[in-house]
């Protein structure tokens, strides 16, 4: 089987779990209990992993036509197919609770998903192939046939039943396959209910008022967001994606949706990022705040303390599972063939290991952000958070870690880490004041500026007049367009001029994409919206943004971003939709709209 684009999928959230369904009407990834669970379609993984396709017999044949959209300010997806003998629409979402609005999506999901089948015109053939796999492929459930019609899937921890009021459903051995026709004017509700096995029974809710009450849900979401700055469209859409991939029972946000889609068609660098990591943590409160969503980042923010508890002696975590966990250990996957053939599959991730010196300066960035926010006193577990972080640094800053990007190799004295050591100790010194006696402002500052004075001096390249990646190498890395971002040095300083100019005619390709490192195989989504930021703070505010719209250009029909850009094909790659992606869209709208902001 030739997989689909990673392009073609759109994207469904409850707040709670995740699907992707791609332009042939196929869901091939559905992890029901929560974003980080197993998954009960993993088709997109390997062909065997599972799906559930709804669709146009004519899928795929000269005569197919395809036009898709999210229904507005919704993650509800509406795909209209065309075909030779007449028009139907698909609407696909993952239901709400009966009533919620707003921030109560996701608080007590049901774990439905939804597929309503409308036929516009003429009389299409349609075909429904439900094939279950749950836990990432390795179990095949028993199916039965229920006297109501519908079909009950279940086997291990995983129960899923599928139904439709107006459709007797037969099983074929392992899978369900039925074909029918849908006129103009029929409509047809599916719903596809999961519970675990011994817990209460799944849902069972009427499709098609389901659809439209989840409609008015996520309307309500955007009704009380007010952003008013340039790009309001792509903003709002990013801000629509970033809730759909906040767990709201916790408020963290989830880095993806997937796990190990590629960030080279056959390469191995496939990792799970169904988790929450602090390095995101002070962009994404940034993105939130500008796209006003307040109780989004206030959420994100008391789960952030709280999973990070005491500060004790070890380094703070790199990341989280999405309600604190930390134990997240990586293993394989080796039934699954990984998507397009790349392999290895990994489930957990490894990094949570790591030591990234530039984690609390995040957190601490975060805090000062929402300073006002907090009040003039914070209280006693604040405070400890704070300082705990800040002396945490002051006793680690000159060691080696393993950057931003986290590579699996030996650790290094990376130039953006540092900076972020320097971020945490002058944000530290600002808040001092709110911080009680154990506040050393003092020492805290001494230690700054010698934080400072030392990437000043062993960051910068004197054989090749810029600054690099890690002390002592003459290797690029786009990791330093972020200096002037979080303020070390002005966008303007002749020095950070040449490096800005360096990583664009080295690791850039005239597309507005940027590659991390030479080498790196793809163009970073992230990366190219910082450079946005840097030409608006250097004054090219115009050049700014022609590239903000050249990269924006990338996202697919729908407004989704991955992780990566193929700079030859355009092709999407890396797990999607990713959250790094819409947070850089977002700061960089705002940066062109308020450039001194900050």
């Amino acid at each position: 089987m030739q997989q689909p684009p990673i392009s073609d999928y759109g994207f469904l959230s409850d707040c709670r779990s995740g699907a992707l369904v791609g332009r042939d009407g196929s869901v091939d990834w559905w992890c029901p209990s929560r974003f980080d669970s197993s998954s009960v379609f993993a088709r997109l993984l390997d062909p065997d992993g599972g799906h559930w396709r709804l669709a146009p017999v004519a899928v795929g044949s000269a005569g197919h036509r395809v036009q898709r959209s999210y229904q507005p300010d919704t993650l509800v997806l509406r795909t209209v197919h065309h075909t030779p003998e007449g028009s139907v629409a698909v609407t696909d979402a993952l239901a709400v609770e009966p009533g919620a609005r707003a921030h109560q999506i996701g608080l007590h999901s049901p774990a439905v998903l939804l597929r309503v089948v409308e036929g516009l015109s003429g009389r299409v053939p349609m075909v429904l192939d439900f094939r279950p796999r749950p836990e990432y492929g390795l179990i095949t459930p028993y199916l039965r046939e229920r006297a109501d019609g519908a079909v009950l899937a279940g086997a291990g921890p995983v129960e899923l039943v599928l139904r439709c009021d107006g459709l007797r459903l037969h099983t074929d051995g392992d899978r369900v396959r039925h074909t029918f026709e849908i006129a103009e004017g029929q409509v047809l509700g599916f719903d596809l209910a999961y519970a675990a096995a011994y817990g209460d029974p799944p849902a069972e809710l009427d499709p098609v008022p389901t659809v439209a009450d989840t409609v008015q849900a996520w309307q309500a979401f955007r009704e009380s967001h007010r952003y008013e700055g340039r790009y309001p469209e792509l903003v709002r859409r990013s801000a629509t994606v970033l809730t759909g991939l906040t767990y709201a029972r916790s408020g963290a946000v989830t880095a993806a949706a997937t796990t190990s889609l590629p960030e080279l068609i056959g390469g191995d660098r496939n990792y799970d990022y169904r988790f929450s990591w602090l390095r995101d943590f002070a962009m994404t409160l940034r993105a939130l705040w500008v796209a006003a969503c307040p109780t989004e980042s206030s959420r994100l923010f008391a789960w952030a303390t709280r999973s990070i508890g005491r500060i004790g002696a070890g380094p703070v975590p790199v990341l989280f599972g999405l309600e604190g966990e930390r134990d997240v250990s990586e293993h394989r996957c080796p039934h699954l063939a990984g998507y397009a053939g790349s392999g290895p599959v990994r489930i957990g991730n490894e990094a949570w290991r790591q030591r990234q010196l530039d984690v609390p300066g995040e957190v601490v960035s975060a805090i000062w952000r929402l300073r006002d926010y907090l009040g003039d006193e914070f209280d006693t577990e604040l405070r400890e958070t704070v300082v705990g972080l800040t002396e945490q640094v002051a006793a680690t800053w000159q060691m080696p870690d393993r950057g931003i990007w986290e590579p699996r190799d030996s650790e290094r004295h990376y130039l953006s880490s540092k900076v972020l050591c320097w971020v945490a100790m002058d944000k530290a010194v600002r808040l001092a004041p709110r911080l009680g006696e154990r506040a050393d402002a003092r020492r805290w500052a001494a230690i700054r500026d010698e934080i400072r004075s030392t990437v000043l001096r062993e960051g910068f390249h004197e054989g090749r007049g810029i600054y690099t990646g890690a002390f002592g190498s003459p290797e690029l890395d786009a990791a330093t367009l972020y200096l002037p971002v979080v303020g070390f040095l002005p966008a303007d300083d002749p020095r950070m001029r040449a490096t800005i100019a360096a990583v664009e005619r080295e690791l850039g390709g005239g597309d507005g994409l940027i590659r991390r490192w030479d080498g790196d195989p793809a163009g970073f989504l992230l990366c190219s919206f910082w450079l946005v930021e840097c030409l608006v703070l250097a004054g090219e505010r115009d050049r700014a943004a022609r590239l903000f719209e050249q990269v924006t250009g990338h996202a697919n029909d729908l407004g989704l971003l991955s992780e990566q850009i193929d700079p030859g094909s355009g092709a999407h790659l890396g797990n999607t939709p990713q959250a790094l992606s819409h947070i850089g869209l977002v700061n960089a709208a705002w940066r062109l709209t308020e450039p001194t902001s900050d």
